[in-house]
């Protein structure tokens, strides 16, 4: 594999140049259950968000119950915004240390902090108890981000990166599909009390968190980060176990394809990682933000405040929010699921930019027929059902293209970064938007809203359109070339 990259920062200090053939290694090898592992480890990380955010969504209204915190309607908008404001920092953080600690030791940190403050929140006692401990949970979240997406990219092959990236992002839904079931029967009166039903939610999803840690534990430390931080024979002989594995499950493997030279480095500062972002890569920098962040608008102003509407305008009670949920759920998980093979197949270009404007278009169509009083609860649930088919495709697909546009010596930071101003300029202050929207009980007001949702994922699909990178199928030091990589690759 010969790579030549558009503009490279000077060999670092650390000086020495390498061989290193691990990308070909890892790139040749056949599914096995190897990967089946790094998809279950890893993929948990949506199953937990989606869990916390679909439990905030579906409990939204019990939480108002006097009997238990007794919020109101701004109250659980703000308590979302919080949760956001603490993925945003959790991100910062945690990216930053991804990329200089390396991705298995943050993975399990981020994993510990979301399992502490999510037990934690089922043990709050008023609004500024509940949103601390959402803030800490969002930390948690936001820190998964970083390391599980860098982890993720670097661990699976690249014929097969889109598809298994879409479906571990759109897991998130499945955690939804399970807290909406959940919440029917915690929201049950019969079996639980309004002040108990609520937190037994939360003390439970971060009980689960417990399996993670365990499973965690048997996945290896991604020798393409250790690869460019000054440890290439550890991360051969990371890859050389691995490669032991598969030939048990499934025989001799092709050979590699070339080697690339890199040069010894072990850190890479942040002003070097702003100057790639700016400098060298600054329109996939432009459109990484685009993507982000009008996915993180139309999916936390809708989805963190969908109770609300069913609930408000279509009588739903508290308790049977989560039926209408579930379907929505399921929509979700199917379109990364069914479409995700066509992001390898047919290209990043033309299913990102498709895809997002498929779901702007209906979201603008949907929010007018809202407006003419034309919907019920099941009609209501029904179009949500087919937008986000699309839009979780869309929102997995932003994640995917920050993790394939920039080298990998700042993957999670460039992830963490873009996920951190997507979520704060799209998404940290939508939902207290549209909770505020939804109080004033005009659908009016509402269909503004979605129409500027709309409108913003109709702008990220002309954007992917323009920028997009064609990264399908190319290992990722073609796309991307390390900031490591010497001047003349060698066979």
């Amino acid at each position: 594999m010969t790579t030549v990259p558009q503009q490279r920062p000077a060999p670092s200090r650390d000086g020495g140049i390498f061989l290193s053939d691990v990308p070909a290694r890892l790139d040749r090898l056949p599914w096995s259950r190897f990967h089946w592992l790094v998809v279950c480890a890893m993929g948990v990380t949506w199953i937990f968000d989606g869990l916390e955010v679909t439990l905030v969504s579906s409990l939204g209204a019990a939480i108002k119950d006097p009997r238990a915190l007794g919020l109101s309607d701004a109250q659980v908008g703000l308590a979302s915004s919080i949760y956001l404001a603490g993925a945003v920092l959790g991100a910062l953080v945690f990216g930053r240390l991804t990329d200089e600690l390396g991705r298995k030791r943050l993975f399990m940190v981020t994993i510990g902090v979301y399992f502490t403050a999510t037990v934690l929140t089922g043990l709050s006692w008023d609004l500024w108890s509940y949103a601390l401990f959402r803030f800490l949970t969002g930390i948690g979240i936001g820190g998964e981000c970083a390391a599980m997406n860098s982890a993720v990219q670097e661990l699976i092959p690249a014929r097969r990166r889109g598809y298994t990236d879409l479906v571990i992002n759109g897991s998130y839904w499945v955690g939804a599909g399970l807290a909406a079931l959940g919440s029917v029967v915690l929201l049950d009166q019969r079996l639980f009390p309004a002040a108990l039903g609520w937190r037994l939610g939360f003390l439970i999803g971060g009980l689960l968190a417990l399996i993670v840690i365990y499973v965690r534990r048997f996945l290896p430390e991604s020798p393409r980060w250790l690869m460019t931080h000054g440890r290439p024979d550890e991360a051969s002989r990371v890859v050389a176990g691995i490669e032991a594995e598969v030939r048990k499950e499934r025989g001799p493997l092709p050979p590699p394809a070339a080697a690339i030279a890199l040069v010894h480095r072990t850190r890479t500062g942040l002003a070097e990682t702003a100057s790639t972002l700016l400098r060298v890569y600054p329109w996939r920098s432009l459109l990484s933000l685009i993507l982000m962040a009008t996915q993180a608008f139309c999916y936390n102003a809708i989805f963190f405040t969908y109770g609300l509407i069913l609930t408000k305008f279509y009588d739903v009670s508290a308790r049977d929010v989560g039926w209408f949920l579930l379907p929505f759920a399921l929509g979700n998980f199917l379109g990364p699921l069914l479409l995700g093979h066509l992001f390898d197949r047919w290209g990043r270009k033309l299913m990102i930019g498709s895809t997002y404007a498929i779901a702007g278009a209906l979201l603008a169509l949907t929010g007018w027929l809202f407006k003419q009083g034309a919907l019920d609860a099941e009609t209501q649930t029904a179009l949500w059902t087919v937008i986000f088919f699309f839009a979780s495709a869309a929102a997995s697909a932003a994640y995917l293209t920050i993790g394939e546009s920039f080298p990998l010596e700042t993957r999670a930071m460039s992830i963490a970064l873009f996920y951190a101003i997507g979520t704060g300029v799209g998404g940290v202050a939508a939902p207290a938007a549209f909770a505020a929207l939804i109080g004033s009980g005009s659908r009016l007001e509402i269909l503004w809203g979605y129409l500027f949702g709309g409108g913003l994922m109709l702008l990220a699909a002309v954007a992917e359109l323009v920028l997009g990178v064609r990264a399908e199928r190319r290992p990722l030091e073609e796309v991307a070339p390390p900031l490591s990589l010497a001047s003349r690759p060698r066979a």
